[in-house]
């Protein structure tokens, strides 16, 4: 990055927390979003000709009201922010040292309106889980197959009077999934068409009856916690005032 690139960025920070100040209105996910992808774009480190190395242990302070507003979504809003950061880095050409991880901390210093992000490069393995969000609660999927329906006896169980007692069995091997239907009455459709069977994509939505199933594949990192020492701890409070 240019330097003339680096006094944008500082005027557009500036600008953007003064903004906030005065209209005290509260941070959106988006805004989180988008101060993390700066982050990305100004921490992107080149290692080598093919690697671009950009922080992947990420802590985003926000005031106490805009934390206990936010922090109400729990893994629903970092899985998605982490997905969007992950969409980025791909794009850019960039690489993390290892899983994306994401918290929410409040700061009693910020006021409503601004975010405070840390970021640092923390090596470790990632391993991948799979997950159904279902009414509202999230499922870990298990190795081997999980049968979802109304009945007890099914893994997980779904208080809808429109699904079968076995419905459908979702398979996960820790590297792929499937979806298959198990002769339902009512049968069941995925992203729109109707299943039979399927392989399942992360993001993919199937629906049994009036109940809708959204299945994730999300990172977990394990391992070595040692920090990459091209990166150290950075904070600076910033605000994307106008939703970009």
């Amino acid at each position: 990055m240019g330097i003339l690139d680096r006094i944008e960025r500082g005027l557009e920070r500036a600008v953007n927390t003064a903004f906030a100040r005065t209209f005290r209105s509260g941070v959106q996910p988006v805004e989180i979003t988008s101060a993390l992808r700066r982050e990305l774009d100004t921490k992107a480190s080149v290692v080598a000709r093919d690697r671009i190395l950009v922080p992947n242990v990420f802590t985003v302070r926000l005031s106490r009201p805009d934390f206990d507003r936010l922090s109400g979504m729990g893994r629903t809003l970092t899985d998605e922010i982490a997905k969007q950061l992950t969409k980025h880095a791909q794009s850019q050409g960039y690489q993390f040292a290892g899983g994306i991880r994401l918290k929410l901390e409040p700061d009693i210093a910020l006021s409503v309106g601004l975010i405070g992000i840390d970021a640092r490069n923390v090596r470790g393995s990632v391993t991948w889980l799979a997950v159904v969000d279902i009414n509202g609660r999230r499922h870990n999927l298990k190795k081997g197959v999980t049968v979802v329906g109304r009945g007890t006896d099914a893994d997980i169980t779904v208080n809808d009077s429109s699904i079968s007692r076995r419905h459908i069995e979702l398979t996960w091997d820790g590297t792929r999934a499937q979806a298959k239907d198990l002769g339902s009455t009512n049968g069941s459709r995925i992203n729109g068409s109707r299943l039979t069977i399927s392989g399942l994509e992360s993001g993919s939505a199937i629906e049994l009856g009036a109940t809708t199933i959204v299945f994730h594949v999300v990172p977990e990192t394990k391992g070595n916690t040692e920090d990459v020492p091209a990166h150290s701890r950075t904070s600076a409070p910033v605000r994307d005032a106008f939703g970009s």
